[in-house]
């Protein structure tokens, strides 16, 4: 409690950040975190609440009334209202709804137009909040419009001005650097018209699948973008932090995915939720290891024979799993970012498997001279090199594949693809090691 006080007492109201507020309370129990909530200034608890890990917001949530709340959704902006608005709606419906009905009619219109669309589309995504003009507006007239605005914090980070028709609909979109360069006495068409420079915005429709909209950022390097509807009407804008937000989700998301998790369960506290998502995948990692097992019982004879294949068998399997990982980690990144085209998909797996094959021999070298070296046994050496080329051919093919496959089955090409290149080069490390043995050496 101490920390936090300090650093309340240290800092002038418009000095304090809530990123640095959230730092100091992660550092609490549950019951020291339910005390520090009450010594935070109510308009920054909105922020706090969204920048904390999700389980913290009921604990939150507990310990902060009706009125609270709702001064904490009102400072936010529309995005990240209707954000809070929703995990409010999951933790508690009935301080929900007391919340909703205490807040004005143009903050619960917004509040139901961004709940109106799908999660994966750019209108769940904006902010309603915009500066525009008109084209026959004088340029200071706007600027002293802009400067009432940001001081009574109703905008917040304007990168840009959309100059709009009288209905709303979007023509332009002025940078607010590109707008010292205007002259004020004059109206914003004639600045444009006499202006060398292009002021045609980048757009997305409302209805754009988010993915699309990310990629737009990245290619044009955006600051803000400007949402409108099929017929042109300016609606709302999606600015750089909310991409960042979004890539940062989505990679998590990725990573739990190939680990076989899901990010929304593992972020839950409910034990037992987790732990049924988690045993699924392990009883399917469970029946593929048996396959393996089946596998290697049909060579029980040879094994008994000689005992160093049991001993080298691992190797062959965790080589060709690695490379089949990092063959994996790779393609599926670069279908998330767009790197891949619809018409790309040879290119990447002739390189992929070039790169497995080169690695195959590398490693068939090294490990077949150790094999050779290691155990007397004639052809030895042999048998696991070739094994290794093959393992770490179909590591290189399948890592390659099944992402690809999955991808234009529209499914998460991470969702899965572990599992199955474990099987894959599993299987086929164990089958080609003992099959070329049972050939070659008996």
């Amino acid at each position: 409690m101490h920390l936090l006080k300090n650093y309340l007492n240290s800092h002038d109201e418009q000095e304090i950040h809530f990123s640095e507020i959230a730092s100091i309370l992660k550092q609490y129990d549950e019951d020291k975190f339910s005390q520090a909530i009450k010594l935070i200034p109510k308009h920054l608890l909105g922020d706090i609440a969204l920048e904390l890990p999700d389980r913290y917001f009921d604990d939150m949530v507990e310990s902060i009334g009706v009125h609270d709340l709702t001064v904490a959704v009102k400072e936010l902006e529309s995005d990240d209202r209707v954000d809070f608005m929703q995990d409010l709606h999951e933790h508690d419906e009935h301080k929900a709804t007391a919340v909703f009905n205490k807040l004005d009619n143009r903050e619960q219109k917004e509040i139901i137009l961004l709940q109106s669309y799908d999660e994966d589309e750019a209108g769940s995504y904006m902010q309603t909040e915009v500066f525009t003009a008109f084209e026959d507006e004088l340029v200071d007239e706007a600027i002293a419009r802009f400067s009432r605005l940001k001081k009574a914090n109703i905008l917040e980070n304007v990168h840009n001005l959309f100059i709009t028709t009288k209905n709303n609909i979007l023509i332009h979109s002025i940078d607010l650097d590109d707008l010292l360069t205007f002259d004020f006495q004059k109206s914003f068409h004639e600045n444009i018209e006499d202006s060398e420079f292009n002021f045609e915005p980048i757009v997305s429709l409302d209805k754009d699948d988010i993915k699309d909209v990310v990629n737009l950022f990245q290619e044009y390097d955006l600051f803000v973008m400007p949402i409108i509807t099929q017929e042109g009407r300016l609606i709302g804008r999606i600015t750089s932090d909310d991409i960042v937000d979004i890539m940062n989700e989505h990679a998590t998301e990725q990573m739990y995915n190939l680990a076989g998790l899901n990010d929304d369960v593992e972020e839950d506290e409910d034990i037992i939720k987790s732990g049924k998502k988690r045993a699924s995948w392990l009883g399917i990692n469970l029946f593929t290891a048996i396959v393996a097992s089946f596998i290697i019982a049909l060579f029980s004879d040879t094994l008994e024979h000689i005992v160093a294949l049991a001993i080298l068998m691992p190797i062959v399997a965790s080589m060709g799993g690695n490379a089949g990982t990092q063959t994996l980690t790779v393609v599926v990144r670069q279908l998330a970012l767009g790197d891949i085209s619809s018409d790309d998909a040879t290119r990447i797996i002739k390189k992929e498997v070039s790169i497995s094959l080169l690695n195959g021999l590398l490693f068939a070298i090294i490990i077949g001279s150790i094999a050779s070296l290691w155990f007397d046994i004639e052809n030895l050496g042999l048998v696991i090199a070739l094994s290794m080329v093959i393992n770490l051919f179909m590591a290189g093919l399948f890592g390659a594949t099944i992402p690809l496959f999955l991808q234009k089955m529209d499914i998460d090409p991470a969702i899965g693809s572990t599992v199955i290149l474990t099987t894959v080069t599993d299987m086929v490390g164990f089958f080609s090691f003992l099959g070329l043995a049972t050939i070659i050496l008996l």
